[in-house]
């Protein structure tokens, strides 16, 4: 994968910490802004697939059935949990 620079401005207060956090971790400033955006990423595409499958359930409600079953994996799920120490 091939890399770019870019410029960015942020005030120097968040730019202080961003430098201070980098040092603590032990990475480059750079390294930093790389795993805070991919991190950023994924959870915008995570929140824009929940509002898809959102949408999705709200045009087709689960059939009676269905919300049975979806509760019975529900609660084996979280009985799961429970026995990882969750």
């Amino acid at each position: 994968m091939s890399t770019v620079k870019t410029a960015i401005s942020l005030d120097k207060p968040l730019l202080e910490q961003v430098d201070s956090l980098a040092q603590e971790m032990g990475i480059p400033r750079s390294r930093l802004f790389v795993i805070a955006m991919e991190a950023f990423l994924e959870q915008y595409q995570n929140k824009q697939l929940l509002a898809a499958i959102n949408q999705v359930y709200s045009e087709h409600p689960p059939t009676q059935q269905e919300e049975t079953y979806l509760k019975e994996i529900q609660g084996l799920y979280a009985s799961g949990l429970e026995d990882e120490g969750w």
